[in-house]
Formats: structure tokens, C-alpha cells, sequence
């Protein structure tokens, strides 16, 4: 299905998984409040600079949280993702939200960041971004 807002993104889910994405808006939300939030690849992702930071999906049987540039992060609790520099934390329920981790994920993905926007122009050579 495609959903043209995040509201509508949010409205498709179960009750469950519902409240796990309204927890986690609200956070990434409160802590990247300059951050664009929009549908991309059908889910919800927030940019920073037109850079993709962080953005959550509905899997079969959970909601993934994935920081593009999380594998480069300090802060502990994320899992590697993919081939480049993601990672991802999972969630059943918004009793497993840890809201200190999430703020501290949060607070690096603004200082921490492999430059995703220029991918394909690059050819697939990822860079880490100077953002400070």
C-alpha cells in the first residue's frame, strides 16, 4: 500500500504496532525538531540536509528502527543492518522503547552521518559527512 503522509502510515497499523511508531515519532520528533519528516520507500524517514537519519517500518512481526549511520555510533544497543553503515533496533511493544538509549541514538544521528543523499552519484563509495 502507499501512503502519501505519516499520518496515514500510522492510521494502516495494528493497535500494537501503532503505538510503538507514535512513541518512537514523538521521540525522533522531540529530538530532531529541524529534522524533514516525510514517506520514503513507503515508511516514515526523517533528514537532516536532505540526508536520511532515522526512519521505522512495520515488519511482519515487529517495528524496525534504523539509523542510517548507527553502526558509526557510541552509544551501544543497536544491531548492524545491511552492507553500509546502518543499524537497527526492534520493537513488539512501546514498553521495550528505552527512551535514554533512543535520546542518545538520536543525539549522535545529528554529529554522526555517512553521506547517503549522494550515494548514486558516487557510485556507491559512502563517505562520513563533517557535521558538527
Amino acid at each position: 500500500m502507499k501512503y502519501e503522509t505519516v499520518d496515514q502510515y500510522h492510521e494502516a497499523l495494528d493497535d500494537i504496532y501503532r503505538q510503538v511508531c507514535d512513541t518512537l515519532r514523538a521521540e525522533i520528533n522531540r529530538h530532531l525538531p529541524n529534522a524533514e519528516n516525510k514517506i520514503w520507500h513507503a515508511h516514515p524517514v526523517w533528514f537532516l540536509d536532505g540526508n536520511p537519519i532515522v526512519g521505522y517500518s512495520r515488519l511482519k512481526n515487529c517495528v524496525r528502527l534504523l539509523f542510517w549511520s548507527g553502526q558509526s555510533f557510541r552509544a551501544p544497543g543497536l544491531e548492524k543492518e545491511g552492507t553500509f553503515k546502518a543499524a537497527e533496533k526492534r520493537y513488539t511493544s512501546p514498553a521495550e522503547i528505552n527512551k535514554d538509549d533512543l535520546e542518545r541514538w538520536l543525539t549522535e544521528a545529528r554529529t554522526v552521518q555517512w553521506d547517503y543523499k549522494n550515494l548514486v552519484k558516487k557510485k556507491g563509495k559512502l563517505e562520513r559527512l563533517d557535521v558538527s
